[in-house]
């Protein structure tokens, strides 16, 4: 699912931190500076004051976008901006202190104190915190990987105007020149020319790509076909568009395409789904609140479960594995062990006992789990965590970080992924999920991969909050049942 860039204060979470808690260090000194070593939060008004300095904070970061374009701001660019903040903040205080008729206690000397100080501090809160960022290139928000098509003559601009707007925010990993195969390999701008035209879709299938940027004519059924592909592989698609197409009355938001701009290009984003940001924020406050309470439970589980496994299979009681998660960024998955010590090695052993066709493995009696058997029809530690999906809950740790949601598609394993055709790239087009349509439709009645693929990508071609809601409670369900899980 495609969401448009925020540009956003939230983002800068940050930064507003940071702001709210050397404000607050402002307040302090200047009371301490203007009546000694007291307590201002002890005085009622000043309680009051302190409170209201922070609700004008956020409003003034919110309509007045201060931390936009944050991090490409000089040093005398940051200070004017830092002044401006502040100011802003001081006629709000000025105003709540009319309005609430008690300007006449507060310290004249307080405010003048607090005004000069609060900039002082913010203004070397933010340079420092800047400079270190930029030295430790960490941000706060995610990094989104871009992946360039032009032609040789649009390559330097495209690369400047993306480097300029969004130093942290994009990481180009690569250009594709449709009208150059002589220079494969070779780095415009510290950038990788990656591959030739004709190995876009090769390239692509098994790379960490987030989005794709044409910057071509368009009047090339080629490239429109290109497209078309790349969109099908569940890629979001930014073209650049002329003036003139812009001017000629498209529509913002159509379906799944969305008109924006992106590095001073005006660009039409196409994906299989577009998301707003209110619902994608849901999706995550959904997580977030998932994530804490799974953790709560499997803590109370691990107390249980993990002498269970250790002492029937001595090893480590939690599994950890590389899967490959939204748009083929790979992280680390964490489940209780269910198997023996040995499982990966023996599953060459077993691949030709897959029930499963296509690019996925499960067998119907599973030697390689704890107390199963020789022959797989054992009902041990391992089955019984399988059967009842307690299995799955360390992955609640996997959510809280966002690496994961509660609800998403299977995440395939980096073997699975390397053999994917070009269409079962989409499924990756969302967060992985603990639970998703293919485990709450009789997962273990479906046996070809391809069927998988389709219900995941009826998914995310209708994902709204309220089917999230529907798949978390058939899954409960499921769970209580004993359905889905051999």
């Amino acid at each position: 699912m495609y969401r448009k860039p925020s540009e956003g204060w939230l983002k800068h979470w940050d930064f507003m931190c940071l702001d709210l808690f050397f404000l607050q260090a402002a307040y302090v000194i200047s009371y301490i500076a203007r009546n000694g070593l007291q307590n201002p939060y002890k005085i009622q008004l000043y309680l009051n004051m302190a409170i209201v300095i922070c609700l004008i904070d956020l409003c003034t970061v919110f309509f007045a976008e201060g931390y936009s374009g944050i991090m490409r701001r000089g040093y005398l660019q940051e200070f004017k901006a830092v002044v401006k903040h502040i100011c802003i903040v001081c006629m709000m205080m000025v105003l709540y202190l009319f309005f609430s008729q008690t300007g006449a206690d507060f310290s004249r000397i307080n405010f003048l104190l607090f005004t000069v100080v609060s900039i002082i501090l913010l203004y070397v809160e933010r340079t420092l915190w800047k400079q270190y960022l930029l030295r430790r290139r960490k941000t706060s928000f995610e990094r989104k990987t871009l992946l360039v098509i032009t032609t040789f003559d649009r390559t330097e601009d495209v690369m400047r105007k993306m480097k300029r707007s969004f130093p942290f925010e994009i990481e180009v990993i690569g250009i594709v020149l449709l009208d150059r195969d002589d220079l494969k390999g070779k780095n415009v701008d510290n950038t990788k020319i990656v591959c030739l035209k004709s190995e876009i879709l090769d390239y692509v299938r098994t790379k960490w790509i987030d989005g794709i940027l044409i910057n071509a004519d368009q009047d090339n059924d080629e490239l429109r076909s290109l497209k078309d592909a790349l969109i099908n592989m569940g890629m979001t698609v930014h073209t650049v568009v002329a003036v003139e197409e812009e001017r000629s009355g498209m529509d913002s938001e159509v379906q799944n395409q969305l008109l924006g701009n992106l590095g001073g290009y005006i660009v039409l984003s196409t994906a299989i789904r577009v998301a707003s940001s209110k619902q994608l924020f849901l999706k995550r406050m959904m997580d977030i609140a998932g994530g804490i309470t799974g953790l709560v439970v499997t803590g109370v589980l691990t107390i249980f479960i993990a002498p269970a496994i250790y002492f029937s299979s001595p090893g480590p009681v939690f599994f950890s594995q590389t899967r490959v998660g939204k748009n083929g960024k790979t992280f680390k998955i964490y489940k209780f062990r269910s198997m023996y010590m040995d499982a990966e090695e023996r599953k060459k052993e077993l691949l030709k006992e897959n029930k499963m066709q296509g690019q996925m493995f499960k067998l119907e009696r599973d030697p390689r789990i704890i107390g199963s058997g020789k022959n797989g029809d054992g009902h041990g530690i391992g089955w019984f965590i399988r059967k009842t999906s307690i299995d799955e809950f360390p992955q609640f740790w996997n959510i809280l970080k966002g690496d994961m949601s509660l609800v998403g598609t299977r995440p395939p394993t980096l073997d699975e992924w390397e053999k994917y055709d070009y269409h079962h790239r989409a499924r990756l087009a969302t967060k992985p999920g603990l639970t998703g349509l293919w485990q709450v439709s009789g997962r273990s009645d479906i046996t070809d991969f391809e069927d998988v693929v389709k219900l995941d990508l009826q998914y995310i071609q209708n994902w709204s909050l309220e089917l999230d809601i529907k798949i978390l409670f058939k899954t409960i369900f499921v769970v209580l049942c004993g359905q889905g899980a051999k």
